[in-house]
């Protein structure tokens, strides 16, 4: 089994007002249809009225994100799946809960994960 990340920034998702709270719904339900299923690793978005910051090995933390690197925002789902073309289903329901398009990527295996 191999673990994708599922994603897409902040401002990809344009959802009329009156509908956010059928995709908040719609979104919930593929979450829930992922842990139905035992794929589910971890979801949520990230918290954009908390800055990132750098932490150094010696604790010393620095406002910021690393020089040219994109602040990453929006929605995240981690699916343990047992293909690409499995993550392909995944992210094509994920995508029509959310209303655009997801990014996919696969992490490397790691036997102590």
């Amino acid at each position: 089994m191999t673990k994708f990340l599922i994603s897409f920034p902040g401002e990809a998702m344009v959802v009329p007002e009156e509908d956010f709270e059928s995709v908040v719904e719609a979104s919930h339900a593929v979450i829930e249809e992922a842990k139905a299923a035992g794929v589910y690793v971890f979801g949520g978005g990230i918290d954009e009225t908390v800055d990132p910051v750098l932490v150094a090995g010696d604790g010393t933390v620095t406002e910021g994100t690393y020089p040219g690197h994109k602040v990453p925002n929006g929605g995240y789902t981690v699916l343990e799946l047992p293909s690409r073309e499995a993550a392909f289903e995944w992210a094509a329901k994920i995508a029509t809960a959310c209303r655009c398009r997801q990014e996919l990527r696969q992490f490397h295996y790691d036997p102590a994960s």
